[in-house]
């Protein structure tokens, strides 16, 4: 695929996405989508690359849709009938949730305004970079829509149900630093560190083997909510049982013994 909304950089073992439409301020559009999770598979199966950041050109990260663009042309589609919607057998089968959760470790160097989907889009991720400035909002009520990519799971996951309804329910606008006393965000560095902040988390990240990170990323999806502790424990008995007999413990173990530095990439 051609990549015309985004752009790649690789740094050592960390692949750099950018969402490059800076005039627009790197408004979303489904072929944005489309070009991220092409790139996001790619990484996933290059054995080279360890972790991604995801981060915005120019003074935003994503304004969230593009309203301006294809969202409101599709006004018209979206009044039709139910019969006369596509059948979901005919819409996109991708899934950008599920692709965030299986996939490599993902950390978001949010550089600015950071809105709706450009919000959304990224509360699956495993680490989030704030500057100091950026502005964060899921304002979907204030376009008279609800949240979206299973933000009203994530928003809880992040900041528990009261500021999760506050969130959701007022469309506010938050500084950077108010986002992450609510837990909206992880961190929040000056602004002109932002993406090399993100970048030393991946590296973090990246030093350990891609297989079992996968697995540690699935085990906290399935278990997060999950209130049966054998249910849990049978799903954490399974992954190790799995790990064990992976080339990356072996490796593991071997350069413990030989006190050196393990090799996984």
């Amino acid at each position: 695929m051609e990549y015309t909304q985004i752009q790649t950089e690789r740094r050592d073992e960390v692949l750099v996405l950018t969402l490059h439409r800076p005039e627009r301020l790197n408004a979303w559009t489904p072929r944005m989508s489309a070009e991220l999770s092409h790139a996001i598979t790619g990484a996933n199966d290059d054995p080279s690359i360890g972790a991604i950041v995801v981060t915005g050109a120019g003074r935003g990260f994503c304004a969230g849709a593009d309203i301006g663009g294809e969202f409101a042309s599709k006004l018209d589609e979206r009044d039709a009938t139910p019969a006369e919607r596509p059948a979901p057998e005919e819409r996109p089968a991708s899934d950008w949730v599920a692709l965030c959760r299986r996939s490599k470790p993902l950390v978001a160097a949010i550089n600015g305004a950071c809105v709706g989907v450009g919000l959304t889009m990224v509360l699956p991720f495993d680490h989030l970079v704030a500057a100091e400035g950026a502005k964060l909002s899921c304002r979907f009520v204030k376009m008279g829509l609800v949240p979206e990519l299973a933000s009203s799971h994530f928003l809880v996951a992040r900041c528990g149900f009261g500021n999760a309804s506050y969130l959701a329910l007022s469309g506010a606008t938050l500084q950077a630093q108010d986002a992450a006393r609510l837990g909206l965000v992880d961190r929040v560095v000056p602004a002109e560190e932002c993406l090399d902040a993100a970048v030393a988390v991946a590296r973090e990240f990246a030093e350990n083997p891609s297989p079992q990170l996968r697995m540690i990323k699935e085990l906290l999806t399935e278990n997060a909510d999950e209130t049966d502790l054998v249910a849990v424990q049978r799903r954490e008995l399974a992954a190790l049982e799995q790990a064990y007999r992976t080339p990356e413990h072996r490796e593991a173990v071997t350069a413990f013994l030989e006190k050196r530095t393990p090799r996984f990439r």
